[in-house]
Formats: structure tokens, C-alpha cells, sequence
């Protein structure tokens, strides 16, 4: 077995042999300016591109590092195309910045021809307006986000130098007590990245993604950014759910009282000086032709910080509006930067490039998030439904494969296996869970099921009262359950990378006990949902997770 397991091509792809000694080192030191395309057993690929080089180079990594980390693990010579391309992308990072002189923003170019390049870029024209010097155009400071749009659109990115307003003051402090009663403090990783987001208070930062596992307290980043920031904050997030999630723990860690956090949602409208709302309520109209009467939040208050909770699922409408506030600090929280639509370039140029991450498998190593083993079980369709299958279109495929009723005794089979265990079992299809739940007499959580009740069930699953819980895809994202640790997927929104890493992170909070959490995939042999099942695990598989496969030859044994 070679001991160098990296081939780079000319193309910007990466083969990385998984068998022989150099794979882990050659996995972590690719990890932070590559994307993971397919995993099959033996040889992943990966991919280069400009929005990874980018943000690579906003946190930090020079060209020489990220050519140096490909030489010392590929077997052959790195291509000189790939020489090329690594080092005029990662240059481009900071070619061009926005900064504000007095009243006026300026885009400046360290290179005159990147200026030139700009100024031809159509979708930015509209707000160069003139050219004052050689290198430098004024521009228009109220459409600064749909600049750098357009220009991170067309490969040149901007470096957001042009600082941000205070906003109105807020004084608190971080308990060293939490109200619960246990010591607080931020752990080291958490620190770090509050800091480096707010840089301390410089042009350099306030804005930016901070990408960290789901169960390593991304709650408690955002926390430390507030602390550092001290100013009014406006926090969006999924659901109503996650909403109070957020004010249990901003009321926990900090001064803050309950007069000063506020909650904005379809059942309350409650305007305070730190303020939680959903993105369903900002993105709320009665129809496609109306305005989002919503959107005055954002104008609500003099905020001096928003924060978007799981930016990566961040609402089209919300993108829009972001591009508005763009002299205000953001800070981004999520798991994974994937996002299905191709919209990554979005999220980097209207709330900042990535700022600081850590790897789960490393996070897992020191203990702050739980051991996880995955496990895809691969089950066969039932004779009497071939025919169907066979005549059925390829979205109809995904479902019939998705519903097997073979996957019911297997559901049983692995609840009866955790007796001792805090158990999700979560699907994309309404009918199904209905079936299943019924069938297995499991509490079942949707979209449909009335706030009150929702809550209710979490929490009689959260203090032990409730041992198996059943949810739709609400149960995503921003839950709370510090003791799951069986995760059961019975089915999934396709080849979503972004929701497999949610669902894993749901069950990632270390356990008092130090119990291992689980994770099983349940797929039906031989179908489409085997096919996109290979896709939703890329993200996972990137981050150092092994996916055991069990055939199955029936529902059980």
C-alpha cells in the first residue's frame, strides 16, 4: 500500500485511497478547502472550488499552505493547473475590498485590472458609480449587499472592510452560574470562535459563518458574540420550538431578564432589545403579489448584531432583505455550509465567508460532543410491490421505496435492542409516520401538531418520561433533546447532505454517562432511495464517519 494516498488531477478533483496508513492525515489536511463529491468503499473524490479556496483564505490559510498540504500527501506531482488556479483564486480573496471614507463607500482594488474586471460585471454595474482614481470607484453604500453579490457571482470576491454602525448599547454579563445552577463558562473552541468573529470590534470582522457540529453549543458561540458585541441583537431561527430554546438558554448564561428578550412569532410579537423570531414568520405574506409585512423587524430597532441560526437553510425572501443590512453585524451558526440549491455563494457574499470551524471527528476526540456509530440498513422491497416500482417515475420510485412496510419490524427490532436509550425515530413521509405510529403506539410530532402538544412531548422525551419519540422532518433542526441517542431514519428529503448531518446532531450531546449515540439509516436494497442515501451520507463520510452496511435478506435477522 502506498504510503501517499492523495491524487490530484488537473480538474480540481481529489482521489484519496481509504485503505493504508495516510488516509486520516491526508483527510483532515484536504478537509478545509475541499468538498466531498462520493464516497464508495475504497476511493472518495473530492472536489477544489473557488467558493472552498475562499473561504479558506478568509480564515486564514494562505495559498502556500493549502499547496504545501497537497504535495506532502499526493503521490504524484500536484499539476501545474492546479498550482495556477489554487494560487489566482486565493489571491482574488482581498483583491478587492469595500471601505467607507466619511460618508462614502469605495470599492478598491489592490490591482488595477481587478477594478476594470468589476466594473464590466454586469450585475454590479448598477451601483459603481463612478471611477475616482485608478483604484478606486464610489458605490453606492445602500446597495452594498447586492454588490457583493454580483461580484461573488462572477468569481471576483469582496473583502467587507467598510465597518459596521454600533447599534443601541445593551450591558449584560456572562453568568459564571448559570440560573440553572450549574458553572458556566465558554468552553475554549466556543471562545475562540466568538472571538475571532467579532475580532475585536474591527472592520475585519462582524461578519461571518461560524460551522460547528450540532450538540457542540453553537447557542453559547452566539452568546459569547452578544457578550462581545453588547448591543441590541435580532436572532432568526427555524421554528417556534427552537425560539424558546434560545431564550431558556440567553435567560440561563447571561443578566439578561425576561423583560429584555423578547419572542416574535406567529403566536406572540413581542419587541425587546434582544429579540428571537422564526423565519417563517418574516417570510409570511397572504400572497405571492403582497409585501412581507414582517420585514420591519429588521428595521424595528437600531439592532447592532443578527444572527442567523441554521444559515445554511436561510429562506430566499431573507437573503433579499439581508442584502439591505449589510452595515450591520451578522453572524451565521450552522452545521454544514452545503446547501442543495448551489446557493453557498449566497450565504458567503450577504453574511459573510466562513470564519471558523472545527472538524466533528476532532470535537468527538476531546469529549464536547457524543461517540457516534452510523449504520445504513439495507432492506428489500416486497415482492408485491415490484411491479409498481418498476412502472412508477423517479420521484414516485424514492417514495414507494421510502415507505417499505418491510422497515416496521426493523424499527421494532432496534427499539427492543435499546432498552436503556432515549429513542427518535424520524421520516420524511406523513402517511408512513402516521402508519408506523399507530402500529407501534409511539407519541408522533408533524407540522400539524399544535404548539402546546409539541412541547409537551419534548419535554416528557427530554426528562425521561417518554422513552421513544416519533417526528416528521420538524424535528430537524434546533431541538433541544440533550439525552437521545438512538436516532431511527426511516426516510429522508432526498439526497439532502444537510439534513443527514442535522439528524446525527440531534443525538450528538455528550451523555452524562458517556453512553455511544447510534444512528441507522434504514434503506430499501436496490432502489432509488439506496442511490440518494450514498448522497446524504457525502457530508458525514467528509467528516470522519464510517457507515456500517447491514443487508438484510427479510425485515429482521
Amino acid at each position: 500500500m502506498h504510503d501517499k494516498p492523495l491524487i490530484v488531477q488537473g480538474d480540481l478533483t481529489l482521489l484519496l485511497e481509504t485503505e493504508g496508513p495516510g488516509y486520516l492525515a491526508a483527510r483532515d489536511a484536504i478537509a478545509p478547502f475541499t468538498e466531498l463529491v462520493k464516497s464508495p468503499e475504497y476511493v472518495h473524490t473530492y472536489r477544489i472550488s473557488h467558493l472552498s479556496l475562499w473561504n479558506a483564505a478568509a480564515t486564514g490559510r494562505s495559498a502556500e499552505e493549502v499547496l504545501s498540504a497537497l504535495s506532502e500527501h499526493s503521490r504524484f506531482p500536484v499539476p501545474a493547473t492546479v498550482v495556477r488556479e489554487v494560487t489566482q483564486y486565493m489571491g482574488r480573496y482581498g483583491t478587492l475590498q469595500l471601505v467607507r471614507e466619511g460618508h462614502d463607500l469605495f470599492l478598491v482594488a489592490k490591482d488595477p485590472l481587478a477594478l476594470m474586471e468589476a466594473r464590466h460585471v454586469k450585475g454590479a454595474q448598477p451601483w459603481i458609480l463612478d471611477q475616482v482614481a485608478p483604484d478606486r470607484c464610489r458605490v453606492d453604500g445602500a446597495f452594498r449587499g447586492h454588490l457583493k453579490l454580483a461580484l461573488t457571482l462572477a468569481g471576483l470576491p469582496v473583502e467587507d472592510l467598510a465597518g459596521y454602525t454600533v447599534g443601541d448599547p445593551l450591558s449584560f454579563r456572562l453568568r459564571e452560574v448559570s440560573e440553572s445552577g450549574k458553572p458556566f463558562a465558554l468552553r475554549h473552541y466556543q471562545a475562540e470562535a466568538a472571538e475571532v468573529f467579532h475580532a475585536a470590534g474591527s472592520v475585519k470582522g462582524g461578519a461571518g459563518t461560524i460551522v460547528l457540529p450540532c450538540g457542540a453549543g453553537k447557542t453559547v458561540v452566539a452568546i459569547g458574540a452578544m457578550n462581545l458585541c453588547q448591543c441590541h441583537t435580532l436572532i432568526l431561527t427555524t421554528n417556534v420550538v427552537a425560539v424558546r430554546q434560545w431564550m431558556r438558554e440567553i435567560l440561563d448564561k447571561t443578566t439578561l431578564t425576561a423583560d429584555q428578550v423578547g419572542e416574535y412569532t406567529g403566536e406572540t410579537k413581542d419587541i425587546r432589545p434582544v429579540t428571537l423570531a422564526t423565519y417563517q414568520i418574516l417570510t409570511y405574506r397572504r400572497s405571492k403579489e403582497d409585501t412581507f409585512p414582517h420585514f420591519g423587524l429588521f428595521q424595528a430597532r437600531k439592532w447592532g448584531l443578527i444572527v442567523y441560526d441554521e444559515v445554511h437553510l436561510l429562506p430566499a425572501p431573507v437573503f433579499r432583505v439581508s442584502a439591505e443590512v449589510q452595515a450591520t453585524r451578522r453572524l451565521g451558526l450552522t452545521a454544514t455550509l452545503v446547501r442543495e440549491d448551489q446557493k453557498e455563494g449566497d450565504v458567503f457574499a450577504l453574511i459573510g465567508p466562513k470564519r471558523y470551524d472545527v472538524p466533528w471527528k476532532t470535537l468527538e476526540s476531546q469529549g464536547w460532543i457524543a461517540t457516534a456509530t452510523c449504520t445504513e440498513i439495507r432492506i428489500p422491497q416486497p415482492v408485491a410491490r415490484y411491479v409498481e416500482y418498476a412502472q412508477a417515475s423517479d420521484r414516485e420510485k424514492i417514495r414507494i421505496s421510502s415507505e417499505n412496510p418491510g422497515k416496521k419490524a426493523v424499527v421494532e427490532e432496534l427499539i427492543e435492542a435499546h432498552p436503556d436509550d432515549s429513542i427518535l425515530v424520524i421520516g420524511q413521509y406523513l402517511t408512513q409516520l402516521d402508519e408506523l405510529a399507530a402500529e407501534l403506539d409511539i407519541p408522533l410530532i408533524t407540522g400539524k401538531t399544535p404548539q402546546r402538544e409539541r412541547e409537551r412531548l419534548f419535554g416528557d422525551f427530554r426528562d425521561g418520561r417518554l422513552r421513544v419519540l416519533m417526528v416528521s422532518k420538524v424535528g430537524n433542526f434546533a431541538i433541544d433533546l440533550p439525552d437521545a441517542s438512538v436516532m431511527i431514519q426511516i426516510s429522508g428529503t432526498f439526497g439532502s447532505r444537510q439534513e443527514e448531518a442535522q439528524r446525527l446532531g440531534r443525538i450528538l450531546r455528550p451523555k452524562e454517562d458517556g453512553r455511544q449515540a447510534h444512528f441507522y439509516s434504514l434503506v430499501t436494497r436496490d432502489t432509488r432511495e439506496q442511490d440518494f442515501a450514498m448522497h446524504r451520507q457525502l457530508f458525514l463520510v467528509e467528516q470522519g464517519y464510517q457507515y456500517h452496511v447491514e443487508i438484510r435478506e427479510s425485515g429482521k435477522g
